[in-house]
């Protein structure tokens, strides 16, 4: 693992493939960790990209921003800042997942000439989510993100709590490996509430730091550079029916982009379907 300074935090992160290949950014969501994408950082980097998994703001080992800012203005400043740190061009492609994916969201409406294409997997665009997500049963999957506006919201997020999650987001897989790796980025009180404050931000507006109010508008915006969105049909945190399928999604993505249902996999499908995943990522990718 290495670490690198970018937009005042020290990121720590995994890297694989030529120092000289256009860069593939991949960012985790929550509750996982950087290690989420060991089956695509050697397929990218087989295919001669310079991959690099950030852990994100707050996860250690990369530090927890004492402004506690986490909204998706600072996650895709952080994406840019990033790019800029590591030398990326504009051959540059952008890979997230969750709450990754709303950091490429932001990121790639915010600095569009970073980024050649991008891939986004089990969260689209928040317009595209809005007709069905107050339903029972959607609501019913995302009872944690209301935990997570409480007071009781550092407690409750625990091993088992999290050991829940994947597996009620991802029933069948065995996640033991995955929830180690997310343990260690929670391993203090400091890196819990940053997990949490993302949730927070999301709901309280007031949370937004005036500091990133010209990257919070922009995030907010559709971006330009075309995407290849991923969602699982048997996803156990989004349910794919409140997306409205394709053509639900489709028309909140830049021009250009595609959507695609893995048929079974849940909300970690890069690691149930790594070469299925990995194959339309990189098939996406190579256009």
């Amino acid at each position: 693992m290495d670490t690198i300074k970018a937009n005042g935090l020290e990121f720590g992160y995994l890297a694989q493939g030529p120092a000289d290949g256009p860069l593939a950014l991949c960012l985790h969501g929550f509750p996982d960790s950087a290690h989420t994408w060991r089956h695509l950082l050697p397929a990218l980097a087989a295919a001669g990209y310079r991959a690099v998994a950030p852990f994100m703001r707050g996860y250690a080992p990369t530090s927890v921003p004492a402004d506690g800012a986490y909204q998706t203005g600072a996650l895709g400043a952080d994406a840019n800042a990033l790019h800029e740190a590591l030398g990326g061009g504009p051959d540059a492609v952008l890979i997230g997942h969750d709450w990754g994916a709303a950091a490429t969201y932001a990121a790639i409406a915010q600095a569009p000439e970073r980024w050649r294409r991008a891939v986004t997997l089990a969260l689209p665009p928040v317009p595209a989510l809005l007709a069905g997500f107050l339903t029972y049963e959607q609501l019913k999957r995302s009872f944690y993100i209301f935990v997570f506006q409480t007071p009781l919201a550092e407690m409750a997020l625990n091993r088992s709590f999290v050991e829940g999650l994947w597996r009620d987001w991802s029933p069948g897989y065995d996640a033991a490996e995955d929830v180690e790796h997310v343990m260690e980025c929670l391993a203090t009180p400091d890196n819990i509430a940053a997990a949490i404050g993302y949730y927070r931000a999301m709901l309280d507006p007031s949370r937004h730091l005036p500091a990133y109010a010209a990257a919070q508008e922009a995030a907010e915006r559709r971006g330009e550079r075309p995407i290849r969105y991923l969602h699982g049909t048997g996803d156990g945190c989004l349910g794919a029916d409140i997306t409205g399928g394709a053509a639900g999604v489709l028309p909140h993505l830049p021009p250009g982009s595609q959507v695609d249902f893995v048929e079974g996999a849940g909300h970690f499908l890069h690691l149930e379907r790594p070469d299925e995943v990995n194959a339309l990522i990189l098939d996406w990718l190579s256009r």
